[in-house]
């Protein structure tokens, strides 16, 4: 009789006692960015993690342990306790509901392409991953062209000219001390590595990230980088660069010898070759567009929505849209929108001002691999200047376009799980 009551109880305390560790990404969540530091943190240590798309924004879902349990407390980030019954609830909330579950179970090998004369302005992506404990390596153009992208799973580019015109800064800053700098820094590099310019080596570089792409890669970027990355495959044996860049002017006949078929994501755009002129093409849709409503644009103003998917049958999307928000507001950048009509047929957008051109969202397939572009240069600092201090994400701690950049850190190592029958 006693072995049986103590079977009993043994058998309830199983049921009771916590068996996963909901880490909530709604509105509850102390700190959103932490979160997914924290999993990449779980996953560091050979343990799986659940994704639940689209349930309480994309919580995450892993064993209670004890050490998990105290790296939450330690970094601000709420958990919830769960135990088998409720457990059970949130499986069968998941399957009858547009959601669904995603294993993940290594955490991806993680590089950033960035100069090594970065700035403190620079890149939102390197500020969020310190800010979410996630470690990373850089790279630069030397390591791209001795094949040192096959050593990474997830590869962001930093907001940098791949048409090599030095960002188009020229008009503006060409007698800035950081820009003559910058330019010399560049113009070494290029000759040190064997080309005759600047443009020359960047169309090379941007050449090699695509194949990486194409052998199954991810890439991610943002600002100039998405734009700039895709001209300079279109116009490989093309001279798009005017006198200040390359000692030459450019080739006047540019537009129309453009191979959109060589690009990735862009066609039927027009180049931009004015040396004076602050925009690469026409892809873009700067804010001063007076086509553009509200023709003032502003912070108070400016949004793009994200698309919702079918969880079950587009996994990918909806988990590049995990948000507690459904709208994003704006940020500029050098490259702030993309131009609805320029868009490949392939790719997906994920997110976009409704009722217009703007397209701020992307992602798309190429090879075995796959892209991601956003929009804009800081999604907490409306319109960053050169000079200006790299944002406190300290004080942004649940950023919804931060979030957006940290669902594409965490892709690599998802895989749909298998559904019991």
């Amino acid at each position: 009789m006693l072995g049986r009551i103590v079977l009993a109880i043994l058998i309830g305390v199983n049921i009771l006692w916590p068996q996963k560790l909901l880490i909530p990404m709604d509105e509850t969540q102390r700190d959103h960015l932490k979160a997914y530091g924290l999993t990449f943190w779980v996953l560091k240590r050979d343990v799986n993690v659940e994704w639940l798309l689209n349930y309480r924004g994309g919580a995450f879902l892993t064993d209670a342990l004890p050490a998990i349990q105290r790296e939450c407390q330690v970094r601000g980030i709420t958990s919830e306790a769960v135990d088998a019954a409720l457990l059970g609830e949130i499986y069968a909330t998941i399957e009858n509901n547009n959601m669904d579950v995603i294993l993940l179970e290594k955490a991806p090998r993680i590089a950033v392409y960035t100069p090594p004369n970065k700035q403190p302005w620079d890149d939102a992506v390197t500020l969020v991953l310190t800010y979410a404990e996630v470690a990373y390596a850089t790279v630069y153009d030397e390591d791209v062209l001795a094949g040192a992208l096959t050593k990474y799973d997830w590869l962001h580019l930093h907001h940098e000219d791949f048409t090599g015109q030095h960002g188009k800064f020229w008009r503006s800053y060409s007698n800035a001390a950081w820009y003559r700098q910058q330019v010399q820094e560049y113009e070494a590099l290029a000759h040190e590595l064997g080309f005759a310019d600047v443009p020359a080596l960047k169309k090379t570089v941007a050449l090699a990230i695509k194949e990486y792409v194409v052998k199954g890669g991810f890439l991610f970027a943002m600002c100039s980088a998405t734009d700039s990355w895709d001209i300079a495959l279109a116009s490989q044996n093309l001279d798009i660069a005017g006198i200040p860049f390359d000692g030459t002017p450019a080739d006047p006949e540019a537009n129309a010898k453009l191979d959109f078929g060589k690009g990735v994501v862009f066609q039927n755009y027009q180049l931009y070759t004015d040396p004076g002129i602050y925009e690469y093409s026409t892809i873009d849709i700067p804010p001063s567009d007076q086509n553009i409503q509200p023709l003032t644009r502003s912070a108070e103003n400016d949004y793009f929505t994200l698309f919702e998917f079918a969880a079950k049958y587009d996994p990918v999307p909806t988990m590049l849209t995990q948000n507690h928000v459904g709208v994003i507001k704006g940020f500029m950048g050098q490259t702030t929108n993309f131009r609805r009509s320029t868009l490949k047929k392939s790719v997906v957008i994920l997110g976009e001002r409704e009722g217009s051109e703007e397209v701020r969202y992307i992602h798309g397939n190429l090879g075995k691999g796959t892209f991601t572009f956003l929009g804009g240069h800081d999604p907490e600092d409306y319109q960053h200047f050169v000079g200006d201090p790299p944002t406190n994400l300290s004080l942004h701690p649940n950023s919804p376009g931060y979030r957006l950049i940290l669902n594409n850190i965490l892709f690599p190592a998802a895989r749909k799980k298998e559904r019991k029958t």
